[in-house]
């Protein structure tokens, strides 16, 4: 498979240097070249398959050029040791609940075969030179980043966060595992350390003095692994037989997820249409109402892993339905209006939601969940059934989701164990000049 850049200006990449550089020269984002329909006989037996089994079919589509089929294999099946089930929470709104891996937050499949994969390429090619992964995160992407590497041989990671901006639990994931990995606790925003990174790419003699890469979902291999999901999503809503008008809802901060979504439904994945649930970080949700893409300054919010202001993975978006920049943005507008509706909500919003389910159902949402969940309650029409998506463990939220449903939220013990270590983390400005010095230095 190869790959094109979405800015299109940049050579053709292969997989191997898609997933090494992360980042296009042109600072585009990496496109596959071709996204394969799956055969119909692979969907009429799907809710008869295991959830490795399934995302062993999907990853064959898009990486199985390139992976032998054993290697592929181990691959998926040492990524996928924990299911992800479908859970009924009211009437026709089920919860996709993504947090039952190593770090309880969905972001740990495409972080755990992104590491193997970029593993599998360094031991295939024999390399000696250690690769550097950067790796900016607004909450649950660091650390499931950060894990997904630990320990692994011939590979640093720097996990880069915004100061003050991330949960308790969250931040003891990624500063208390020493060994490869380095947390930087940067002066800003998340939006300042994902620019600090796409800087570190663009940067010729940092990338001389070091190879670099992201685990990002600007990553390739970090963003299409979680396509997975909404395979076995349908599987488990077509057991039910009730998949004839599925409406997937995510929770959507850098867009990486949802996106991988729409790659999924390209591949012939039959749902009906998305939505994309927005805090008050609306700016997508802007654009579908406006056909106006205008990014801002993130605000901080109860759902701090969606504190975005510049979604990275628009731009996979708008080149996925522009055809590659082939149509008129307001043919593309169109497309994407016809398949994706948006929802916006305010921490109010998001805290009477909480209050509301719990009281309901009995069942916790997390700041993120609540998005996904309200909009299916806010948005689904007679005859759908709606799947949102759970993204963390509510109690890597625990002093919110206390405060706003009067609870206390357990711990579970792999939680536990993270807020027993010690923080180890370097201080850093927004500044790319600081960045780069201490980069230097290493």
């Amino acid at each position: 498979m190869k790959y094109y850049s979405t800015n299109g200006a940049a050579p053709i990449a292969d997989l191997h240097k898609a997933v090494v550089k992360g980042l296009a020269e042109d600072r585009g984002l990496y496109m596959p070249e071709e996204i394969k329909i799956l055969p119909k006989a692979f969907f009429d037996n799907i809710q008869d398959m295991k959830f490795q089994d399934i995302a062993y079919n999907v990853a064959g589509a898009f990486f199985g050029e390139d992976v032998d089929h054993d290697a592929l294999q181990d691959i998926v099946y040492d990524t996928l040791s924990f299911d992800c089930p479908v859970v009924k929470v009211k009437d026709n709104i089920y919860s996709l609940e993504l947090f039952h891996g190593p770090t309880l937050a969905f972001k740990d499949v495409g972080a755990r075969f992104m590491a193997r994969l970029l593993q599998f390429f360094i031991r295939q090619e024999g390399q000696h030179e250690q690769v550097n992964v950067l790796v900016a995160t607004s909450g649950d992407t660091g650390s499931a980043v950060a894990n997904g590497f630990l320990g692994v041989e011939g590979i640093h990671v720097y996990v880069l966060y915004p100061k003050g901006k991330v949960s308790p639990i969250q931040e003891c994931q990624f500063t208390t595992l020493g060994k490869n990995i380095t947390a930087i606790e940067v002066d800003g925003v998340f939006d300042d350390c994902q620019a600090l990174v796409k800087s570190a790419f663009m940067d010729a003699e940092l990338n001389q003095h070091m190879k670099l890469t992201s685990a990002n979902s600007i990553n390739v291999a970090r963003f299409l692994p979680q396509a997975f999901y909404y395979f076995n999503a349908y599987a488990r809503i077509k057991a039910l037989g009730k998949a004839d008008n599925l409406v997937m809802c995510v929770p959507s901060g850098n867009f990486g997820n949802i996106c991988s979504a729409l790659f999924g439904h390209t591949m012939g994945l039959p749902i009906k249409r998305f939505i994309a649930a927005n805090n008050a970080n609306d700016i997508f949700y802007k654009y579908l109402q406006t056909g106006k893409y205008e990014p801002k300054a993130s605000v901080q919010t109860l759902a701090n892993a969606m504190d975005v202001g510049d979604p990275s993975n628009f731009a996979r978006i708008i080149n996925l339905y522009s055809q590659n920049n082939k149509l008129t943005n307001e043919a593309t507008h169109h497309r994407i209006t016809n398949l994706i509706s948006g929802a916006t909500y305010s921490d109010e919003q998001i805290k009477e939601t909480m209050r509301q389910c719990y009281k309901d159902t009995n069942y916790i949402l997390d700041p993120h969940g609540a998005c996904g969940y309200q909009a299916l309650v806010d948005g689904l029409q007679e005859g759908e059934v709606g799947v949102f998506c759970e993204t963390a463990h509510p109690a890597k939220f625990k002093e919110k989701v206390d405060d706003i449903l009067n609870i206390d939220v357990e711990i579970p013990d792999r939680l536990a164990a993270f807020m027993k270590g010690e923080k180890q983390s370097v201080p850093m400005t927004k500044d790319f000049k600081d960045f780069k010095d201490y980069l230097m230095k290493q």
